[in-house]
């Protein structure tokens, strides 16, 4: 059995990973998928990992846990999405930069299932646009608090892969860049859902749809409908030109405001931000999407 954990990170998804996959559910079910929502797991998994404090759990343990979170018989995968994975928005930045306990918290969900293989999805996204719109949901809405004392440019996604990829000890990491989400969601949602290319899929465009204007939206399913299948180097050529003439302002533009924060530091983020990109994407131990 595969224990699939998308766990964020905060600001990437609000829960669209999951509300796709729940409209795909008869497919999955045939296939021996079950998606388990945060209402059944979010309590439960608190609960096994404070004794375990990292460690893995008994075969008993283990049994216990799945007698009381899957509903079906027997199904080969099993998926939990949620940011809260990742803690409290106060857990995204912390002495030792960006998702200090990014390392420690796959270890703990691995140890949950130790029997049986588990698999890592997570998003990532530029920390200026995350630290922007994550300080408003702090609970003390402290900008100094948030960030622990570290400087901005000391926050590298680069750092954070690196310690996912060795917790994870040759398990299977899957990583993707938020910002990318409109032209890859469809890859997102099958290689989570494991859903084979030719398997129909509903709400594949869902981030398009959010982000266009009428006009796009219509051609957009004037496109989709009018042929039988296109190739993903099809689909995404189709989407970036509709996200050039189409897209709403609003939805692309994202306003930095942080205390401090001059757009030559915003600059220099999202320059430190790219280059930590490629190098995930190259990292040994991690399958990145690209668009």
């Amino acid at each position: 059995m595969q224990m699939v954990f998308h766990i964020g990170v905060h600001g990437t998804d609000d829960d669209r990973l999951l509300k796709t996959l729940l409209n795909n559910r008869e497919w999955l079910l045939k296939n021996r998928t079950e998606i388990v929502p945060p209402s059944r797991h979010s309590g439960l998994f608190e609960q096994a990992l404070m004794p375990l404090k990292g460690g893995p759990a008994t075969i008993e343990m283990e049994e216990v846990i799945l007698d009381a979170l899957l509903t079906t018989d027997d199904p080969e995968r099993v998926i939990f999405s949620t940011p809260t994975f990742m803690g409290a928005v106060g857990r995204i930045v912390g002495r030792d930069g960006l998702y200090p306990q990014i390392g420690n918290r796959v270890a703990a969900l691995a140890n949950l299932f130790p029997k049986y293989d588990s698999e890592f999805f997570v998003a990532i996204r530029n920390p200026a646009t995350l630290l922007s719109d994550m300080l408003p949901r702090f609970k003390t809405g402290d900008y100094n608090v948030l960030m622990q004392g570290r400087h901005p440019l000391d926050l590298r996604w680069r750092e954070a892969a690196q310690r996912m990829v060795q917790a994870a000890q040759g398990r299977r990491v899957v990583i993707w860049c938020h910002e990318d989400v409109p032209l890859i969601w469809p890859e997102v949602v099958r290689l989570a859902g494991d859903i084979s290319p030719d398997a129909p899929l509903k709400d594949g465009m869902l981030y398009m749809h959010e982000i266009l204007d009428s006009t796009g939206t219509e051609e957009l399913r004037d496109a989709m409908s009018s042929r039988d299948q296109l190739s993903i180097a099809q689909r995404r050529e189709l989407c970036t030109r509709l996200l050039q003439e189409h897209s709403v302002k609003e939805a692309l533009d994202q306003p930095i405001n942080l205390p401090g924060w001059t757009q030559e530091l915003v600059d220099q983020v999202t320059d430190n931000y790219y280059r930590d990109v490629a190098e995930i994407a190259a990292l040994p131990g991690v399958e990145f999407i690209l668009p």
